[in-house]
C-alpha cells in the first residue's frame, strides 16, 4: 500500500514538473564547433524553442567528448540537453573508455534531421564520378590519399566504408579538424575527402573542388543533379549524417514528451525547412523510441566498420 502511495505521489510530482516546465532557461550543449552544420541547425531549433517556451534556450559549444560528458552527468530535469550528430555513435563504436555510455546515460528526445555528406576531389584528379575514382585507385594502389578531420571521425569512417566496399587501397591522412583536411584537398595535397555541403560547396562553386557525389541512399533535395555514391559506381554505399536532441537518462517522460513535441513541430516549420535545404538537411522529428532504435543501430553498424578497418582512437 505504501509503495503504491509513493508511486502515485511520484507521478503527481512528475506531472506538476512537466506543467511548469520550463520555468527557467535551458542549456543546449552542442559538442562541435560554433558555425558548423550542427551548430547552425541547433541554433535554428533553439531560437524557435525559446519563442514557444517563453524561456531562453542557450546554445553552449563544448567540443567533443567533454560536451557529452557534461550532459550525461547533468541533473535529469530537462534543463541540460545535448544536440549531437552521428559522431556520437562513431565515438561509442571507437572509444573503449568513454566517461559515459551512450545507450545507458542518455534519453533520446528526437532525431531532428538527416544530412547528406559529399565526396569531393581536387580538380586535377582524373575522375568525374565514383566509378572513375574507384578505377583510378585500383590502377594506382596506395597512391591516392584522402583527408579527414581526424582519426575515427565521421568523415574518416565515411572514407573507410568507401574503401572497404570498393576494395581499393588508399591512404588515410588524419588532420586536426575538417577545415585543415579541406584546405589540403583544395591545395592538391589530398586527392579526395568527405565533408558537409556547408563547408565544401563554396569551394566547388569557385572551382577549387570537384563535387563527385552525395553519400546518402537517395539524392539530396538541395543537390538534385548530383548522383549518389551508390548509383555512380558503388552499389550499397550509404553514409547518412544525422543530428538529434538527447537529455540525461531518467529525465521525466512527460518532459521528454514536451521537448519532443516542440522539436518535431519546429523542424517542419516552413522557414526552418528552407534553412535546412541550404544545408542539405531533411527534417525528421522522430519519436524518442524511434530515435533510440536508430541510435542503437548506428552504434552497431559503425562498430562493425571499426572492427573490420581496425580503427583505433588517437
Amino acid at each position: 500500500m505504501r509503495a503504491s502511495l509513493f508511486t502515485v505521489l511520484a507521478l503527481i510530482a512528475e506531472i506538476a514538473h512537466a506543467q511548469m516546465f520550463p520555468a527557467r532557461p535551458i542549456r543546449m550543449i552542442v559538442p562541435s564547433q560554433a558555425g558548423g552544420g550542427a551548430d547552425i541547425v541547433a541554433r535554428a531549433i533553439a531560437h524557435k524553442m525559446s519563442e514557444a517556451f517563453g524561456q531562453q534556450v542557450v546554445v553552449d559549444n563544448r567540443i567533443g567528448i567533454v560536451g557529452a560528458e557534461i550532459v550525461a552527468k547533468a541533473a535529469a530535469d530537462g534543463y541540460t540537453l545535448m544536440f549531437t550528430t552521428s559522431a556520437l555513435a562513431v565515438r561509442e563504436a571507437v572509444y573503449r573508455n568513454l566517461p559515459f555510455n551512450t545507450l545507458r546515460d542518455f534519453q533520446p528526445v528526437s532525431q531532428a534531421v538527416t544530412q547528406s555528406n559529399v565526396l569531393v576531389t581536387h580538380p586535377s584528379v582524373a575522375a568525374k564520378n565514383a566509378q572513375e575514382l574507384i578505377a583510378l585507385a585500383k590502377a594506382k594502389p596506395g597512391q591516392l590519399n584522402f583527408g579527414s578531420g581526424g582519426n575515427a571521425t565521421s568523415n574518416h569512417l565515411a572514407g573507410e566504408l568507401f574503401r572497404m566496399l570498393a576494395g581499393i587501397e588508399v591512404v588515410h591522412v588524419p588532420y586536426k579538424g575538417v577545415p585543415a583536411a579541406l584546405g589540403d584537398t583544395i591545395a592538391g595535397r589530398m586527392h579526395f575527402t568527405f565533408g558537409s555541403p556547408v563547408s565544401t560547396l563554396p569551394h566547388v562553386k569557385d572551382g577549387r573542388l570537384r563535387l563527385i557525389a552525395v553519400t546518402t541512399a537517395k539524392r539530396a533535395p538541395a543537390l538534385p543533379n548530383v548522383p549518389t555514391v551508390a548509383e555512380s559506381g558503388l552499389p550499397g554505399y550509404e553514409f547518412t549524417g544525422w543530428m538529434g536532441l538527447l537529455a540525461p537518462a531518467a529525465t521525466p517522460r512527460v518532459v521528454i514528451g514536451k521537448l519532443h513535441s516542440e522539436t518535431a513541430r519546429i523542424v517542419h516549420l516552413p522557414d526552418v525547412k528552407q534553412r535546412f535545404v541550404i544545408d542539405a538537411a531533411d527534417p525528421v522529428g522522430s519519436t524518442p523510441e524511434q530515435f533510440a532504435a536508430h541510435l542503437k543501430a548506428e552504434i552497431e553498424r559503425w562498430s562493425r566498420v571499426v572492427k573490420q578497418a581496425r580503427i583505433r582512437a588517437e
